[in-house]
């Protein structure tokens, strides 16, 4: 591992089986192996890629509100309802890197992890979902890099959601950078489920009989707000047509 790229790496080094004794010589080892000097220098790469990640948020939400702009004046109305960002914390970072068996170091985090600027756009109706993802798809700065749609292929649990990852181009003072941002874009009915699942159902250690349960009645929740999300589409399409 490069020392000067170390992301947490006393916390990254040690494992559960540790005993106190053995935790104490390993943090001893790591701080007569890296200087204070070289420390200091991996967090300030660290916050230097969390800002830049920062910057990758506000090009591609700035995107987005152009586009809900110009789309207002020739349609009179807004594709999109809200835009929500965020940074992955540290130590969601940290969880996926051992979960992958990722090195623990900035490299590892910039080329192998792409969620970790993430922007939501709630939009009114599908079509509009689809419309805004193809606008955003065709400027000629951003590049694909995946795209998974839970629209149309709901995840096996109800979620229902249209996930890009892009490349987007950010200018700094002295150079340009190429940051990937997640985004997901879906429907408000689509953004309550998924907000009432994620409350009821997340890191809660639920017995399995309970996990059924609710899984089944979840997953036709689901179903009732895609079937809102078609009629609602179905009124919008009958009043444009008139």
């Amino acid at each position: 591992m490069d020392k000067k790229d170390t992301f947490n790496p006393i916390i990254g080094s040690l494992t559960n089986d540790d005993s106190s004794a053995a935790m104490a010589q390993k943090i001893v080892r790591f701080f007569k192996e890296n200087s204070l000097a070289e420390m200091k220098e991996s967090l300030e790469k660290l916050k230097s890629l969390m800002s830049c990640y920062q910057c990758a948020l506000l090009e591609v939400e700035t995107k987005f509100r152009v586009l809900n702009e110009q789309f207002s004046l020739q349609h009179e109305r807004n594709p999109i309802e809200m835009i929500k960002t965020r940074i992955k914390s540290p130590e969601s970072i940290q969880e996926k890197l051992v979960r992958r068996s990722l090195p623990m170091n900035i490299n590892s985090i910039e080329s192998e992890i792409y969620d970790i600027a993430g922007i939501r756009v709630i939009c009114s109706f599908i079509d509009d979902i689809y419309m805004l993802a193809d606008c955003l798809l065709s400027q000629d700065d951003i590049t694909l890099i995946a795209r998974k749609d839970y629209i149309k292929n709901p995840k096996e649990n109800g979620y229902r959601s249209l996930h890009l990852v892009v490349e987007v181009p950010i200018f700094l003072q002295n150079e340009k950078r190429l940051m990937k941002v997640e985004v997901q874009l879906r429907t408000i009915a689509m953004e309550f489920w998924a907000n009432l699942e994620h409350k009821l159902r997340y890191k809660k250690n639920l017995p399995d009989d309970i996990l059924s349960l609710t899984a089944s009645e979840l997953s036709q929740c689901a179903d009732m707000s895609a079937e809102l999300d078609i009629k609602m589409q179905n009124v919008k399409n009958i009043i444009e047509k008139m």
